[in-house]
C-alpha cells in the first residue's frame, strides 16, 4: 500500500474523531468582543491566579531558582535520579521546539507585532503555574523498587481523590490523563517532530535535488535509530544528553539571533515601540492573546506547556528530598522557553521582516524565520536550520519518557512494557517522516490540551498546600543564609 493510501485510510478514520474532539476541546466563546477558545481561557486564568496567590513567586523566586539550578542546595544523599540542572534541561528539550522558532512567526502573521507582547505575558505568568505542578510531582511521586522514580499528575490527581475517599475515581482519573499523554506523545511529541526535522534537513541539503527528497522512510529510521539510542537508558541517559544539547542549542539560537537583532539595530526602539502599543489594539489583542496562545500553543504546545502538566514528569525525577525546590528550578523552564527564546525570534522578525518587507512575500512559520535571517547573512538559515534540527530531537527525546511514564502508569513498569512503548514510539519516528497525518496531529494536540482541564482543577485544589510548601521551604534557607 502506497503512503498516499495509508494517508488516505487512517484520515477517513481519524477525522470525524478529530474534528469533534478538537470542536470540543477548543470550543470558542465571546471573549471581549473577540472569539476565544475556552480552554485557552482556563489556561490563562489559572497562570493570573497562581501568579497573584503565590504572591509573584515568579520574581521572588527567580534568583533561588537559578542558585538550585547551579547545584548550590544538591544534597547527594536524597531520593532521585538525575540533579537540577539535568531536570530542567529534560523539561525544557520538550518545551523549546520548533514553535519558537515557527510558531512565534505565525502567531505574529495572524496578529501583528502586538502578538509579541502577549507571548512574553504568558510566559511570565506561566513560570507560576509551572511551580506549582512540579512541586506536587515531586511532592507525590513514587520511587519503585529499583530506585527509579514515577511522577506527574496522574500520581497527584489520584492521590487527592483517594485521599479523600475516592480510590477508584482517583485511579480513573489518573488512567484518563495517562491515556491522553501516550496518545499526545506520538503526535506532537513524535510525528510531528519528525517530519519538522526531515522538511528542515532536506532544506539545508539540496532541497528538491536532495538526496532524502524522496528518502522520508530513510530520514526517519536514521532518527529513530539516534533518539532509540539514548532512550533505551531512562531518564538518566536523557537527562544526560539533554543536559548537553538544551544549552548548547539554545545558546546557538540566542547567539544567531542576538546576532540579526544587531544588524538591525536601527529599527529596534520602532520595534519595541510597535510591539507595546499594538499589543493593546483590537488587532493586535486578537493576534496576540488569542494569536500567540492559540496558535503557539495548539501547533507548538512546547513554547510554554504551562498547565498541561507533562513537564512535571520530568521534574519528578530530581535528587531532592524538598519538593519546593524543583518547583522552584521549574520557573526557568517557561523564562528560557518563553520570554527569552520566543522574544528573540519576535525580535528578529519585526525588527528585520516588517521594514524589509518580507511580511508581503507570502511567507509565514519558519519560513519567515528563516528569511529575516537570510536577509543580513546568507548563510543564516543553515545555522537556523541546524537549531530547528536540535530542537526537534530533543523534543522527541523529553516527550519519549513522558509518553513511557504514561504507558508504565497504564500497564505496569516490566522491562518488557518498557521496552515495547519504545519501539513502538521509535517506529512511529519513522512513519512521521514518511506521510502526512493531519488529522492524526490534530486528534494528539486536543488530547494534550484536554488533560489541562483535570490538571488545573487538581493544582487548584493543592494551591494552599503548595503555597506552604514553598514558603516552609524559603523560610529555612533565609534562615540558613
Amino acid at each position: 500500500m502506497s503512503s498516499s493510501s495509508i494517508d488516505q485510510a487512517v484520515e477517513a478514520y481519524i477525522e470525524p474523531l478529530s474534528t469533534a474532539l478538537s470542536a470540543f476541546v477548543f470550543f470558542k466563546i465571546d471573549f471581549f468582543g473577540q472569539q476565544a477558545p475556552l480552554i485557552v481561557i482556563w489556561l490563562v486564568a489559572a497562570a493570573v491566579f497562581f501568579t497573584l496567590y503565590l504572591g509573584f513567586i515568579n520574581i521572588r523566586g527567580f534568583w533561588t531558582a537559578v542558585r538550585l539550578t547551579r547545584g548550590d542546595f544538591d544534597d547527594p544523599k536524597a531520593e532521585g535520579e538525575i540533579s537540577h540542572f539535568q531536570a530542567v534541561s529534560t523539561a525544557l528539550s520538550g518545551t523549546v521546539g520548533i514553535g519558537n522558532i515557527g510558531g512565534v512567526a505565525v502567531a505574529i502573521g495572524i496578529g501583528g507585532p502586538g502578538a509579541a507582547f502577549w507571548l512574553f505575558l504568558a510566559g511570565f505568568l506561566g513560570m507560576s503555574t509551572k511551580l506549582v505542578e512540579c512541586t506536587l510531582g515531586v511532592k507525590y511521586r513514587v520511587i519503585n523498587e529499583d530506585g527509579s522514580v514515577s511522577g506527574g499528575p496522574m500520581y497527584y490527581l489520584e492521590h487527592w481523590l483517594v485521599n479523600h475517599s475516592w480510590p477508584r475515581a482517583g485511579k480513573l482519573l489518573g488512567s484518563f490523563y495517562a491515556l491522553a499523554l501516550v496518545i499526545g506523545c506520538l503526535g506532537i511529541g513524535n510525528m510531528f517532530q519528525s517530519n519538522q526535522a526531515y522538511v528542515q534537513f532536506v532544506g539545508i541539503s539540496g532541497g528538491d535535488a536532495s538526496f532524502f527528497a524522496d528518502k522520508g522512510w530513510l530520514f526517519g529510521v536514521i532518527m529513530a535509530a539516534l533518539v532509540a539510542l539514548v532512550i533505551i537508558g531512562g531518564i538518566r541517559s536523557i537527562a544526560r544528553v539533554a543536559g548537553k544539547v538544551v544549552p548548547f542549542m539554545a545558546i546557538l539560537y540566542v547567539l544567531s539571533a542576538l546576532v540579526i537583532i544587531l544588524m538591525s539595530a536601527e529599527h529596534l526602539p520602532f520595534a519595541i515601540k510597535l510591539i507595546v502599543s499594538e499589543a493593546f489594539t483590537s488587532d493586535g489583542m486578537t493576534g496576540g492573546m488569542i494569536g500567540a496562545m492559540i496558535v503557539g500553543f495548539q501547533r507548538a504546545v512546547f513554547s510554554n506547556e504551562a498547565g498541561i502538566g507533562s513537564a512535571s514528569i520530568a521534574h519528578s525525577a530530581v535528587q531532592t528530598d524538598q519538593p519546593a525546590s524543583e518547583g522552584l528550578v521549574s520557573l526557568l523552564e517557561p523564562f528560557v522557553d518563553t520570554v527569552v527564546i520566543c522574544t528573540l525570534t519576535s525580535l528578529v522578525i519585526v525588527t528585520t521582516a516588517y521594514p524589509n518587507g518580507l511580511m508581503e512575500g507570502g511567507l509565514e512559520g519558519i519560513a519567515l524565520t528563516s528569511a529575516a535571517f537570510q536577509h543580513h547573512i546568507s548563510w543564516a538559515p543553515y545555522p537556523l536550520a541546524i537549531a530547528a534540527l536540535l530542537f526537534a530531537f530533543s523534543t522527541t527525546l523529553a516527550w519519549s519518557y513522558y509518553g513511557l511514564k504514561g504507558w508504565t502508569y497504564l500497564v505496569g513498569d516490566s522491562a518488557l512494557m518498557q521496552n515495547t512503548f519504545k519501539f513502538v514510539f521509535c517506529s512511529f519516528i519513522a512513519i512521521g517522516c514518511m506521510i502526512q497525518l493531519t488529522a492524526v496531529l490534530d486528534f494528539s494536540d486536543a488530547m494534550v490540551f484536554l488533560i489541562s482541564i483535570p490538571n488545573i482543577i487538581g493544582l487548584y485544589l493543592f494551591a494552599p498546600e503548595v503555597k506552604r510548601e514553598v514558603e516552609t521551604y524559603l523560610t529555612t534557607l533565609k534562615a540558613k543564609a
